[in-house]
């Protein structure tokens, strides 16, 4: 088990910076990943918010789709937020022309199902396996999770409908927990890094 794990950032796309910063204030070795062999050396990775067409095609076109893929699907610790959710999910709703996803969660997700980039907003979401109070998450036109299957985890509801999601070593949540200073989701992450490092 390593105290301090290397765990990446994908920086095709995204607030990249905020979760470098969540991630080293969690004692881990936080770094950005934009090729494949940046992709071997670490021991998870963070996929960001951002715009999830867009992530999806950049991923291709930086050859980093297959070895997202083959390291998922190898067991290695992933979290994603807002578009990282829905690039871990094995099925989207409504996907755009051409919209590829990583895979890992057997979830089907919703693209922006919380409404439009003037819809955003913040809420205080209680969060199963984090202790102390409910995490303030940021809700910018979030995905949310539509159903899961056997294997996953329903770890947060936010009005009705599942915001966060745990299957094995992914994590995978619909705010963006990075924008609020509160790094406590971060924290759990790296420990189910370490758990497996």
């Amino acid at each position: 088990m390593t105290d301090n794990p290397v765990i990446g950032v994908l920086a095709l796309q995204g607030d990249v910076r905020e979760h470098l910063i969540a991630l080293a204030s969690a004692d881990a070795v936080a770094r950005p990943v934009r090729r494949p062999e940046e992709l071997a050396e670490v021991d998870g990775l963070v996929i960001p918010g951002g715009e999830s067409t867009t992530m999806s095609k950049l991923a291709v076109l930086f050859g980093m789709l297959e070895p997202l893929r083959e390291r998922v699907a190898s067991g290695m610790p992933v979290y994603g937020t807002c578009a990282g959710m829905i690039l871990l999910a094995d099925k989207i709703l409504d996907p755009r022309s051409g919209q590829e996803t990583v895979g890992g969660i057997d979830m089907i997700v919703r693209r922006n199902a919380f409404g439009r980039q003037n819809e955003s907003f913040e809420a205080a979401v209680e969060v199963d396996g984090i202790a102390d109070g409910p995490v303030e998450g940021v809700f910018i036109r979030a995905p949310w999770v539509e159903s899961v299957g056997a294997e996953t985890e329903v770890i947060a509801e936010h009005g009705g409908h599942i915001v966060a999601v745990r299957q094995g070593n992914a994590l995978a949540t619909s705010f963006h927990p990075e924008l609020t200073g509160d790094h406590r989701v971060h924290a759990l992450f790296v420990d189910m890094v370490r758990a497996v490092c």
